[in-house]
């Protein structure tokens, strides 16, 4: 009888251990935070705990893992500018591996493509876009190219960039465009001067690309909008542009991030001003978005947000409150459900 007492309790704690997994969370420093902390989730419950300093380091506010999720690497949004790239240890702290200029001020976002080859770093200050090679030990080499956006009568603010098989997408919120870079020879050539037209100045901040790279979708800050884009065969073209606020908002507002949900039927956004989410059904044959909801953030300024990997949570980095609030998804619907928030210095990055 002992013996099964003690194989069921076994049991119960390893099931509790395979469901807890590490969410790492990039912050300001010019606070009470001290650099990137590490939590524990459970994609069962939806809880977190176990919240810990994993590096001290300034400004990591933005994060990206290497694809055997070995590796981490930061975007450090100082003046100079700098990017890190650091080992994972097994209690989850980081151990610093490589720190590099990032060739522009205030670089705010960092992305590795998926052969953990490269990384690419926005520099909203600077309005320059930098590619670095990245070594099998997870170190950093020097950029190898570096994209200066800014003209003589405009001047760029780089907010985001992703890679998508041999492309490389731009969001740049000064230019009032996103850029497609195609690659040719392992370097990076502009392909046009913006996939598709801007009208006005909405301020495209951050994008998300359906799986099959037939539609974008970029959220525009000073617009408080989505604009949809489908792929054609001539280039790309806008569908739709549909406002992330709730009809009775009259606040002022600032948009910040975008995610498409695992299964590419709901898409959300964040609002800074009205303090929401934003949740729309997507139809996935012709792209069009319908807005079902806005859910309040329980937090104040929703910078950046992530989905679990289960698919059944949505997490909110509330930067001014600090406060990481969780949502129960719908699973027919899309819908949030707020569950619970945790206290955390100045959050402005989530990363699972």
């Amino acid at each position: 009888m002992k013996i099964k007492l003690l194989l069921l309790f076994t049991i119960s704690i390893l099931n509790s251990m395979a469901q807890n997994i590490p969410l790492y969370v990039g912050t300001y420093t010019n606070g009470e935070s001290e650099g990137i902390y590490h939590l524990q989730f459970n994609t069962d419950t939806g809880e977190l705990n176990n919240q810990a300093l994993a590096i001290h380091i300034d400004n990591p506010s933005f994060l990206a893992y290497s694809p055997n999720r070995e590796f981490l690497y930061s975007a450090n949004e100082t003046e100079s500018g700098f990017l890190s790239s650091y080992k994972i240890n097994e209690d989850g702290a980081l151990s610093l591996l490589t720190r590099v200029s990032s060739q522009g001020k205030a670089p705010c976002h960092i992305a590795v493509n998926k052969s953990g080859t490269k990384a690419v770093v926005s520099n909203y200050g600077g309005g320059s876009v930098s590619v670095y090679p990245i070594n099998s030990d997870g170190s950093l080499c020097e950029a190898s190219q570096v994209f200066d956006h800014n003209s003589e009568a405009q001047q760029s603010h780089a907010h985001s960039a992703q890679f998508f098989n041999g492309d490389l997408f731009v969001a740049d919120l000064g230019r009032n465009a996103v850029y497609q870079y195609k690659l040719k020879d392992d370097s990076y050539i502009l392909e046009s001067s913006a996939i598709v037209n801007m009208e006005g100045n909405p301020g495209p901040r951050h994008f998300s690309i359906s799986d099959s790279g037939e539609f974008i979708y970029i959220i525009n800050e000073y617009g408080s909008s989505i604009t949809s884009v489908k792929r054609t065969e001539d280039g790309f073209e806008p569908i739709d542009l549909d406002s992330t606020l709730d009809d009775t908002y009259k606040g002022n507002n600032s948009c910040a991030d975008i995610h498409l949900s695992q299964d590419g039927r709901f898409l959300y956004a964040s609002n800074r001003g009205e303090n929401s989410i934003a949740v729309f059904k997507r139809n996935t044959q012709t792209g069009m978005l319908n807005k079902v909801q806005n859910s309040a953030v329980h937090g104040d300024w929703p910078r950046n947000f992530t989905l679990d990997p289960s698919g059944k949570f949505l997490l909110v980095a509330n930067r001014r409150s600090n406060n990481i609030s969780v949502f129960q998804i719908d699973q027919t619907h899309g819908t949030l459900q707020f569950l619970d928030s945790v206290k955390v210095p100045t959050p402005v990055c989530l990363l699972f």
